[in-house]
């Protein structure tokens, strides 16, 4: 049933996903911000599309530490990465969001044409060394056009229950721009993890903790401080029932 289930679900996205991409391409005039929605209106019908398919729901807890209200300025949020379900579901509790992705997402059908309309930031990851210098110049640009910057410390999806070394491009990123850090934990890989099948149902939980102060503090103090309250979080949380 499980496996019958993910089928229709990908059969529901290949049926939305080149909707929501024709008609940002036919508006691909209109501003940064009202492109992005339309982007995040895609996310959330997956979201949605997963609830009554395959039965996965979600409460979120911390939303308090997510600062809100006039005069509040761009900052980093850096996510736990074990699943595509925090990538879409991101997009419910922040300010729009630029996401820094690898340069070859765009090539992708469908996916990434409309991807590239939603104000990504890109890396060229042949670029070596340029490429934090990449992601620095495009986080000014975005922060100015209204985005917040999402970035997965750990560079890929990680299974769940595992760990991996977090890289400092994050840290080195706020630290750049003078930016504060909202790290986020969840335990969705358990429940959507990498892959067409795998989905089952269940509730994921999602914590946004207090943001981090780059403050007086270099790249490794910075990860080490972000992991140590994403790695906790994500242990306290468990396996989702």
């Amino acid at each position: 049933m499980q496996a019958l289930r993910a089928v229709v679900f990908l059969a529901f996205q290949l049926i939305v996903t080149p909707i929501y991409a024709a008609v940002m391409l036919l508006l691909f005039w209109i501003p940064r911000v009202p492109m992005y929605r339309i982007a995040a209106s895609w996310c959330q019908t997956n979201l949605r599309g997963a609830r009554w398919i395959c039965g996965i729901r979600h409460q979120a807890i911390g939303v308090e530490n997510i600062p809100t209200g006039a005069g509040v300025g761009g900052h980093v949020v850096m996510s736990k990465h074990s699943s595509t379900w925090e990538t879409l579901a991101l997009t419910l509790y922040f300010p729009p969001l630029a996401y820094v992705a690898k340069k070859e997402l765009l090539a992708l059908p469908f996916f990434g044409w409309g991807f590239a309309l939603a104000s990504p930031i890109t890396i060229d990851r042949k670029a070596g060394t340029d490429a934090m210098q990449q992601i620095a110049t495009q986080g000014r640009a975005r922060f100015e056009q209204g985005f917040w910057i999402v970035i997965y410390p750990e560079g890929t999806r990680i299974r769940a229950g595992t760990r991996a070394k977090y890289k400092t491009g994050g840290a080195r990123l706020a630290l750049q721009l003078g930016v504060p850090i909202v790290p986020v934990a969840h335990n969705a890989g358990w429940i959507w993890p990498k892959g067409v099948f795998g989905k089952r149902p269940g509730t994921v939980t999602i914590s946004f903790g207090p943001p981090i102060s780059t403050v007086g503090k270099d790249a490794q103090k910075l990860t080490a401080e972000v992991e140590r309250w994403i790695e906790d979080e994500v242990a306290r949380l468990g396996v989702p029932s």
